[in-house]
């Protein structure tokens, strides 16, 4: 391993408060040493907040008044000794900061990855943990971060271990029936079939829970629609919070779909306003419009139709409102509307403000200026893009390389119980389940080459 000391901001460019720089390797005392003096060097505690002014170790100029950590190895993230900094979060101070420490003798920029890739190295945590770091930082919903989660906590890893371990009793056996091929009669093999089948049924559990990071990374797609004037613009902007859509009493304002990202309890959305859909085109433009509408209508996860509720008469009598629905209906179904009308996922009712009339059971009614309805819609919008999963502690793995990992045990397993079943060779029977043992330790590291370690951490932002 690399014995330099290595630094990284650990958050992205820009302007914020706080910013925050690590530093990890063997000189981070003589990093403190340079940036705070000698005294503040020789007084360094693990785990203890220090609040103090850094100067260039050249100029001597003033950079920054921070704040300070000191985690001694091994007891850190990455096994050796860190220093971790937090400046003002100008861009400034961080790059002054950053070149003070780089000039010192023995340190460099990290690499992508470098800190948990150091971490691996040094035992800190296995390649199954340390891959689901990226996965929790990039998470784009809360099932993948609470997957993200279990994994780098280590379940994958213990359910490996375990398969790795009945592996590994297996071989022992085969292996030590090969030792002693020569003096004992043909081995028994009654009952081992039974225990291929386990360790088959097992990695295939765990590879049929393989989702693919393209398929976890597309965020989920709402799409409002309905008639020109239904109030769709006005409603985005509302679930917004702020006037992100043009908005206008004409008909017809939007004339392409407008495309917004929305964050619901269970993680972020995309959501798009599109142009009103109505039974007969005014001009060619508008034709586009709408046929734009139908087409991002064929990829949404959600279907919401947007029905102008103020448009509805406010009648008293049940059979007045019941007479007056069935003639729009009538209506409806000899549009092209319509014909989109039972497709949607959910019907809403729009300025509720407006007319307080019943509304169709199944229908759920919104006012965009006077916030009613919006919780609603956001917890009908969660509940049907974010479904839960029936068992709250499933994971899944996201690594194309461990899913590599577990058909290559697979295919072992596969071709060690056909010799048994056809050719009970104990040679061969012990090299095969070689092979799944080694495809097993390598989905955690226990056998890995320097290629695939760098291949992985490549993908990692710098400072992680």
């Amino acid at each position: 391993m690399d014995s330099q000391t290595i630094v990284a901001p650990m958050t992205p460019a820009g302007v914020s408060a706080v910013a925050a720089l690590r530093v990890s390797g063997p000189k981070v005392r003589e990093v403190v040493r340079a940036l705070f003096g000698e005294k503040r060097a020789a007084a360094l505690e693990p785990r203890m907040a220090n609040l103090g002014s850094t100067r260039d170790p050249q100029s001597g100029k003033l950079i920054d008044s921070l704040l300070y950590i000191f985690f001694e190895g091994p007891n850190s993230y990455t096994g050796e000794d860190v220093l971790e900094l937090y400046p003002h979060g100008n861009p400034l101070i961080v790059r002054d900061l950053l070149q003070a420490i780089r000039g010192l003798d023995g340190v460099r920029l990290a690499e992508p990855g470098e800190f948990t890739h150091r971490a691996f190295l040094n035992g800190k945590m296995d390649l199954t943990q340390a891959e689901s770091v990226a996965d929790v930082i990039h998470s784009a919903n809360r099932a993948e971060l609470e997957n993200a989660h279990r994994l780098l906590g280590g379940a994958l890893s213990k359910k490996i271990a375990a398969l790795a371990s009945q592996v590994k009793d297996i071989s022992a056996r085969l292996e030590l029936d090969v030792d002693f091929a020569e003096e004992e009669a043909d081995p028994d093999f009654a009952g081992w079939e039974a225990r291929f089948v386990a360790v088959r049924e097992s990695i295939q559990q765990v590879l049929n829970s393989f989702h693919g990071k393209a398929s976890l990374s597309r965020l989920p797609l709402a799409v409002l629609y309905g008639a020109p004037n239904a109030g769709k613009s006005s409603l985005v902007n509302a679930l917004l919070g702020e006037d992100r859509v043009l908005v206008s009493n004409v008909p017809g304002t939007t004339r392409d779909f407008v495309e917004v990202r929305l964050f619901l309890p269970g993680g972020e959305i995309r959501l798009v306003d599109t142009a009103g859909i109505a039974a007969q085109a005014t001009d060619e433009l508008d034709a586009l419009s709408q046929k734009k509408s139908r087409e991002i209508l064929e990829e949404a996860d959600m279907k919401i139709l947007v029905v102008d509720g103020s448009s509805q008469e406010c009648h008293s009598r049940e059979g007045e409102l019941a007479s007056r629905h069935s003639r729009e209906g009538e209506n409806l179904r000899m549009s092209a509307f319509a014909d989109m009308t039972n497709n949607a996922d959910l019907v809403v009712y729009s300025k509720s403000d407006l007319c307080a009339s019943p509304i169709p059971d199944g229908g759920l009614s919104v006012s965009s200026k006077t916030g009613e309805g919006l919780a609603e819609l956001r917890q009908a919008m969660n509940a049907s893009l974010f479904k839960q999963s029936a068992d709250a502690e499933d994971l899944w793995i996201t690594s194309e390389r461990e899913k590599a990992c577990l058909e290559d045990a697979l295919a072992g397993i596969d071709r060690a119980l056909d010799l048994l079943r056809n050719n009970p060779a104990v040679e061969l029977l012990a090299f095969e389940m070689q092979v799944v043992r080694r495809a097993l330790q390598s989905i955690t590291g226990e056998i890995s080459s320097e290629d695939i370690l760098q291949s992985i951490f490549a993908g990692f932002c710098i400072g992680k």
